[in-house]
């Protein structure tokens, strides 16, 4: 049996270290705490939505510009809901409702047009 000299018994030991660490490492099991094994397996399945920043000219969200748009901001809405402008049945200023007055929308793509010269992408 030949014995390596220091040298080769320090590249034997990296070669056998490097090959025993390369092999499958094993996986932890995900951890669950209360709040996760009580959803709904439908809630944990969707996708959270990412809200939309409010620092551009046009909500495309709502269609309308942003400085109005009363469905992202709560003191807009309440100023709507205080002056009467408020539409129950879609929770949404009156003035802003394209569900009950379809033609709403176009007066907004209108003013967006004027300003960038394209339509809007329609709102959600």
């Amino acid at each position: 049996m030949k014995i390596l000299n220091p040298a080769g018994r320090s590249a034997t030991f990296v070669a056998l270290t490097l090959v025993a660490g390369c092999g499958p490492q094993p996986v932890a099991a995900p951890r669950i705490d209360a709040a996760q094994s009580t959803a709904a397996p439908a809630e944990s399945a969707a996708p959270a939505k990412a809200a939309h920043a409010h620092d551009e000219w046009w909500c495309g969200e709502h269609g309308v510009p942003e400085e109005i748009c009363g469905q992202c901001n709560s003191k807009l809405a309440a100023a709507f809901q205080k002056k009467g402008d408020w539409c129950k049945d879609h929770d949404r200023p009156d003035s802003q409702c394209f569900i009950c007055h379809p033609e709403y929308e176009k007066n907004f793509a209108d003013q967006y047009v004027a300003k960038f010269g394209k339509q809007p992408m329609k709102p959600e």
